[in-house]
């Protein structure tokens, strides 16, 4: 009965004013960015129908009008218009001319989030959460336990934390091998593979990034940053093949490794070098880290404008109020353009360097971002930083690609006539 009432209760506040509409502007007018990820999620969550305007005003949202909604804008910080349907048909037929390049791309279904994350690890850890958290868009984490039992089938998104699925524990080794949260971690890690039948923890690591690999294949969408791209790949294309040494697996790496490896089964990468060092803080030639040339100040990617109407998909990946975004550091900072697959979509890069930042590709049902560098809003961070305060940096171009890659799973896959 309570349940019943809660939802009557629900049918009630939100229902919609159809002679009114709530416009989010997301251009430079907008008070908050982040969280107004939050509130369209919300609205799709209670049941309003929301659309989003593709290149207009900065990838702008609306719903229907309805007092709770406009509550919420209000509490959150979130800029907001009411308009008329008069106004609101305007925009839409400004958005469909063949003159411009927008469009308007319907919001059908709050998508259900994992974030892939140790159980230890704090929101903070990781850009992701952080975004998930301030936009107040909820989120389960899951981690090696909940893959191999099958509990992907229960989601449509999944957020890859900072991983590496190599076997390698990140290649902390040489900095951090003596610290004991390293030891403790190492140790859990391999009574975690035990207890699910694997010898090593990077024969568990491969069997979750083929997991992984199997939900986007049947339609699921995948979203990775830093360590997690590059170390995904590699784990891929390296099954079958010991590419870790003694003090990560107990045993020495294939000498042979490099030439082992068949990057047929990679997403993203082709004919990449590993980096056998095992206290080298790198996993691959992948990663540009290490000749990044570029200093903070001068630091810089820009992102792809792509067909609205043609290209939907990538057009709402690249929703921002600004086409040039600040770059920022992570163990896997950006990707060598050379060593992208020809079939993948760059969506950003730094084309004067040779850096790939942003890129994106379908897989079977499913379709996958990799996004590098650790947190947008901290150009270099280290292990035991203090975490981005997001109330500091509601305006982030960085953090909103990630929250376009939230959001996106929720729009209509065929396209709308509006």
């Amino acid at each position: 009965m309570k349940r019943i009432l809660l939802i009557i209760f629900a049918l009630i506040i939100l229902t919609p004013a159809k002679s009114a509409w709530i416009l989010i502007p997301m251009d430079n007018t907008q008070t908050n960015h982040l969280k107004a990820y939050g509130i369209t999620y919300w609205s799709l969550q209670n049941q309003v129908e929301a659309w989003w305007l593709l290149n207009y005003r900065g990838g702008s949202f609306m719903t229907f009008f309805a007092k709770e909604i406009e509550r919420e804008c209000i509490l959150r910080g979130v800029s907001y218009e009411i308009i008329a349907d008069g106004q609101k048909n305007m925009i839409f037929n400004e958005i469909s001319s063949p003159s411009v390049n927008m469009d308007a791309v319907k919001l059908e279904k709050a998508p259900k989030v994992a974030v892939y994350s140790p159980p230890t690890a704090l929101p903070w850890d990781d850009a992701v959460t952080l975004a998930l958290t301030y936009a107040e868009i909820p989120y389960d984490k899951i981690y090696d336990y909940e893959v191999m039992n099958g509990d992907l089938a229960n989601y449509d998104w999944l957020h890859l934390h900072h991983e590496d699925f190599t076997g390698q524990y990140g290649k902390f080794y040489g900095a951090y091998g003596r610290m004991q949260w390293y030891k403790n971690q190492q140790k859990q890690s391999e009574q975690d593979a035990r207890n699910m039948g694997f010898d090593k923890v990077s024969h568990l690591k491969l069997a979750v990034a083929k997991t992984i690999k199997a939900f986007v294949v049947e339609g699921g969408f995948l979203f990775a940053m830093c360590s997690a791209t590059d170390s995904f790949d590699i784990a891929l294309s390296a099954e079958g093949v010991d590419i870790c040494e003694k003090m990560f697996d107990g045993d020495p790496a294939d000498p042979d490794a490099q030439s082992k490896l068949d990057y047929s089964k990679c997403l993203a990468f082709t004919d990449f070098t590993l980096v056998r060092n095992p206290l080298e803080y790198e996993f691959s030639d992948i990663d540009v880290t290490q000749q990044k040339k570029a200093t903070q100040g001068e630091d810089f990617f820009t992102l792809f404008e792509f067909s609205a109407k043609w290209d939907p998909v990538p057009t709402m990946l690249c929703q921002n109020h600004t086409a040039m975004v600040r770059g920022f550091m992570g163990q896997t900072t950006a990707f060598k353009a050379e060593l992208v697959k020809p079939s993948v979509l760059i969506m950003g890069e730094n084309k004067a360097a040779g850096e790939v930042r942003y890129i994106h590709n379908e897989l079977g049902k499913g379709m996958w971002t990799f996004y590098g560098g650790h947190d947008p809003e901290d150009y270099r961070h280290y292990v035991g930083d203090e975490h981005t305060d997001l109330s500091l940096h509601p305006n982030s171009p960085g953090y909103r690609l990630i929250l376009n890659n939230v959001l996106f799973p929720a729009a209509k896959k065929k396209k709308l006539k509006t």
